[in-house]
C-alpha cells in the first residue's frame, strides 16, 4: 500500500537556530573578521620573534665583539733585562775574570798581563797611553770618526739625570748643572770623549729649564751636591765639579764612582742622590721605581763614548774581534786558542766592570742582545722563577707540576708569567680593531710608548685551563667550569628523580582530594617563585640546618674553609629545589599525553599498576620529561642570584676536588667580573660569556641526543 503526502502535510525544512553557521553577508563578515584577526596574531607573534632574534643576534654580537681585539702590552721588567742579568751573572762567574767599578785599576791590570782583556771607557784606554791597544770591532776601531758616523759599534750616550723637585728647593745643585752644560763641550774631549751635538745640548739645557721654571731665588754659592753613578762619566764630573769649585763655590762636592745601576738606585731611592750619571739610557724598571718614589725626572745627555775593548800593548795576535768571538771571549773561554786556533793556547784573563755598573750593562746587551729567554739554561731559568714568588705560590706551582718536570719552554713562560709580567695597559673591542687602527696606534705611541700592539683572543686554552687571578690577562675559568659542573650533577642527581616521582604520583596514585590540590597549586606558584628566594630557604635548610651534612663534617671531610656549610653540596641542593616544580609540571605534562587507551590495553593483559607506568606510561612519556629536563639544567647553569646567598665564592684559584669544596660557578664569575673597574675584565667576562653559552650547548645537545635516542629505541 503506497501512501503520499500532500503539500498540506509535508514536513517543514528545520529552522536555523540563534547558535546555527550564519548565511550570506553575515557569514562573509564573520570569515573577514576571523582572517583578519588571524592576520593580526601572526603578524604579532612574527614581530615578536623578529625582536627575539635581534635582541639575541645584538647579546651574540656585544659578546663576540667584547672577546676579541688589539690589546697593548707592557712588560714590568723588558726580556731582554732578564736575559742580560742573566748573562751578567754568567759573565762575572767566568774563571779569569776580574770586576770592579775602578776603572782605573781594571786599565793598569790589563796594561800589566799580555794575556789579559779589559773593558772600560774610551777615557781610561786613553789614560794609559802606549800601554794598552783598542781592538778593532768588525775591523772599526774606536775613535771621534767611527762614533760620529756610527760605524763603531760600542758607542754609546752618557746622561745626567736629576730630579726636578729638588732641584727647585736646592738651588746649587741646578747652578752645578747649569755650570756642567755650559762648560761640557769644553773639556770633553780632553778628558776622553767626544762631545754632543749643539741640539743634543740645547734639548738638555731646555729639560733643566723647564725643571726649574717654577724655582724659587736661593743660595747657589754653598750647600752639599752628591753625585754618583758610571765610573766612564766619573772622570769628566770630577773635571767639571773642580771647575766649578774654582769659580766660587764654597759647600762640599761629592763625587763618586759607584755604577749605573747604582747611581740611578740612590736617585730614586733612601740615599737621595743629587745627581745620578749614566753610561747608558734609564730602562724601564728603574724608571717605575723612580716613579714610585715620585721622583721628576730630568734626563740630560752629555755626550757619547766608545767603550774600548783594550788589550796590553805587548799583545801581538789579537788583531781584530768578531761579534761572534765577543761571544765566546766573554762567555767564559779559558784558553786563547779557543777563540781562535792560530792564538797561544794561554789563559784569557778578563777584567770587566762591576755588577752596578753600565758599561757591564751595555756590553753584554750589545754582546748577548739576540738572545731570547728559551735561550737559557734550565738552572737559571728555574732560579730566576724561585727568586721572583712568594714561597705560598712556590708551593703551588710545584703542586700543580713540579719544576723538575717542566720542559724548557714550560720554564721560560712561567718566567715570562712571574719575572717579565707583561701587562695589558689598554684594549679595544673587535670593530674598533679592525676598523680604527691607525687611531689606536697612535694612541698607544703617545700614551705607552714602549708598549706592542697585539692581537688578543680572549677565549683561548689558557684562557679554560688558568684559574681566577687579579690580573686578566692571567685569570682563567678552569676553577668555575669545574665548579659548574659538579653543582649542575648534584642538582640533576637530587631534583631529576625527586621531580619525576612526584609528577608519577600526582598524576598516577593520586586521589582527587583537597590536599593533593593543595601540593598541585604549590607546585605551580613555586614555579613562579624569584630565585633569590630560593637562596635565602637554602641558606637556612642546607648551609645552617644541615651544617653537618653539608660541610662534610657528618663523614669526616670537614674543611676549615667551608665548614660553616656552603659547600657545592648545599648550592646542588638549593639549585634542585629551584628547577624541581619546573621539573614536576613538565613531567605531569608528557604523562597526561600518553593515551589512555595505551594504560587500558596493559591492564587487560594483566599487568600490574606499576608495570604500565614503567614500561608504558614511562617509556612513553620520557621524551617529554627530558625535554623538561634540559630546561630546567638550562636555568640552573646560568643561576646567580641563589648562589650568592648560599656562599659562592667572588674570587677562588683553588680547583673544587669533592661535593664539601668551596665553589664559584661560570654566572658568579662574569658577574665578579663586570663590577670589576679595568676595561680588560670587561674582556674576559664577555669570554666567560662565550664559555658558558658553549657548555650550555654542550650539555643541552647531549641530553637531546640521548633523549631522541632513547624516543626511537622506543
Amino acid at each position: 500500500m503506497t501512501h503520499s503526502l500532500s503539500p498540506a502535510t509535508a514536513p517543514e525544512p528545520p529552522r536555523q537556530s540563534a547558535g546555527d553557521m550564519p548565511e550570506g553577508a553575515e557569514f562573509e563578515r564573520q570569515i573577514r573578521q576571523r582572517n583578519g584577526r588571524s592576520r593580526l596574531w601572526l603578524a604579532f607573534f612574527q614581530v615578536a620573534i623578529i625582536v627575539s632574534i635581534v635582541a639575541l643576534g645584538a647579546l651574540l654580537f656585544n659578546i663576540i665583539n667584547m672577546s676579541f681585539g688589539l690589546v697593548a702590552v707592557q712588560n714590568e721588567v723588558s726580556p731582554a733585562t732578564v736575559v742580560i742579568q742573566a748573562a751578567e751573572v754568567d759573565l762575572l762567574a767566568a774563571p779569569n775574570t776580574v770586576s770592579g767599578e775602578d776603572d782605573t785599576a781594571l786599565a793598569a791590570a790589563v796594561a800589566a798581563d799580555a794575556n789579559a782583556i779589559g773593558v772600560f771607557g774610551f777615557a781610561y784606554l786613553q789614560e794609559q797611553g802606549d800601554a794598552l791597544r783598542a781592538v778593532p770591532i768588525d775591523g772599526v776601531a774606536p775613535s771621534a770618526v767611527t762614533v760620529e758616523d756610527g760605524s763603531y759599534s760600542l758607542a754609546r750616550p752618557l746622561y745626567l739625570y736629576a730630579d726636578g723637585r729638588l732641584l727647585r728647593e736646592q738651588p746649587q745643585v741646578a747652578a752645578f748643572l747649569q755650570s756642567y752644560l755650559a762648560g761640557v763641550n769644553g773639556v770633553i774631549e780632553e778628558v776622553g770623549y767626544f762631545p754632543a751635538s749643539p741640539e743634543t745640548l740645547t734639548a738638555a739645557e731646555t729639560a733643566l729649564a723647564v725643571a726649574l721654571a717654577s724655582a724659587k731665588p736661593g743660595d747657589a754659592t754653598t750647600g752639599e751636591i752628591a753625585v754618583g753613578g758610571s765610573s766612564t762619566v766619573y772622570p769628566l764630573t770630577q773635571r767639571l765639579a773642580g771647575e766649578f769649585v774654582a769659580a766660587g763655590f764654597s759647600g762640599e762636592i761629592q763625587v763618586e764612582s759607584t755604577g749605573t745601576r747604582a747611581g740611578l738606585a740612590g736617585l730614586c731611592g733612601s740615599e737621595r742622590l743629587s745627581i745620578a750619571a749614566a753610561s747608558r739610557a734609564i730602562n724601564r724598571y728603574e724608571l717605575d721605581q723612580c716613579k714610585k718614589a715620585r721622583v721628576e725626572l730630568v734626563e740630560m745627555r752629555i755626550g757619547t763614548d766608545a767603550l774600548a775593548i783594550a788589550v796590553s800593548a805587548a799583545n801581538e795576535f789579537v788583531t781584530g774581534l768578531s761579534p761572534e768571538q765577543l761571544k765566546v771571549l766573554f762567555g767564559g773561554v779559558e784558553l786563547w786558542s779557543g777563540i781562535e786556533r792560530t792564538w797561544p793556547a794561554q789563559p784569557v784573563m778578563r777584567f770587566v766592570p762591576g755588577a752596578d755598573s753600565g758599561t757591564l750593562d751595555f756590553l753584554v746587551e750589545h754582546v748577548y742582545g739576540d738572545l731570547t729567554l728559551t735561550d737559557l739554561p734550565r738552572d737559571v731559568l728555574e732560579a730566576a722563577v724561585v727568586n721572583s714568588v712568594s714561597a705560598g705560590v712556590l708551593r703551588r706551582l710545584e703542586r700543580d707540576k713540579p719544576m723538575a718536570e717542566r720542559t724548557d719552554e714550560e720554564l721560560a713562560a712561567l718566567v715570562n708569567e712571574r719575572v717579565i709580567k707583561p701587562r695589558i695597559v689598554a684594549s679595544w673591542p673587535m670593530v674598533d680593531s679592525l676598523f680604527d687602527r691607525t687611531a689606536i696606534e697612535a694612541a698607544v705611541a703617545e700614551s705607552f710608548p714602549e708598549a706592542e700592539i697585539v692581537w688578543r683572543n680572549w677565549v683561548n686554552m689558557e684562557f679554560l685551563t688558568s684559574p681566577q687571578s687579579s690580573i686578566p690577562e692571567q685569570s682563567g675559568v678552569r676553577t668555575a667550569i669545574l665548579g659548574s659542573l659538579l653543582v649542575i650533577i648534584i642538582t640533576a642527581i637530587f631534583s631529576v628523580p625527586v621531580g619525576i616521582g612526584a609528577a608519577i604520583y600526582l598524576e598516577e596514585y593520586a586521589k582527587d582530594s583537597r590536599i593533593n590540590q593543595i601540593i598541585q597549586t604549590n607546585i605551580d606558584n613555586l614555579a613562579g617563585v624569584p630565585s633569590i628566594i630560593y637562596g635565602i630557604l637554602g641558606l637556612a635548610v642546607f648551609v645552617r640546618l644541615f651544617e653537618p651534612l653539608t660541610s662534610g663534617n657528618l663523614f669526616g671531610l670537614v674543611d676549615p674553609t667551608t665548614a660553616n656549610g656552603r659547600t657545592i653540596l648545599s648550592a646542588g641542593l638549593t639549585l634542585g629545589l629551584l628547577v624541581m616544580p619546573v621539573i614536576i609540571i613538565n613531567a605531569q605534562e608528557a604523562i597526561r599525553a600518553v593515551p589512555r587507551s595505551l594504560r587500558e590495553a596493559a591492564y587487560g593483559l594483566g599487568a600490574t599498576k606499576w608495570q604500565v607506568i614503567w614500561s608504558h606510561v614511562l617509556s612513553n612519556a620520557l621524551p617529554g620529561i627530558l625535554t623538561g629536563t634540559i630546561l630546567a639544567m638550562s636555568r640552573a647553569i646560568g643561576e646567580t642570584a641563589p648562589l650568592v646567598v648560599v656562599g659562592a665564592s667572588t674570587f677562588i684559584s683553588v680547583d673544587p676536588t669533592n661535593a664539601f669544596s668551596k665553589f664559584t660557578v661560570l654566572p658568579m664569575q662574569i658577574y665578579q667580573w663586570t663590577s670589576r673597574p679595568q676595561p680588560e675584565f670587561k674582556h674576559i667576562a664577555a669570554a666567560a660569556g662565550i664559555v658558558l653559552i658553549v657548555l650550555l650547548l654542550m650539555l643541552n645537545m647531549s641530553a637531546i641526543y640521548l633523549r631522541n635516542r632513547y624516543s626511537k629505541r622506543v
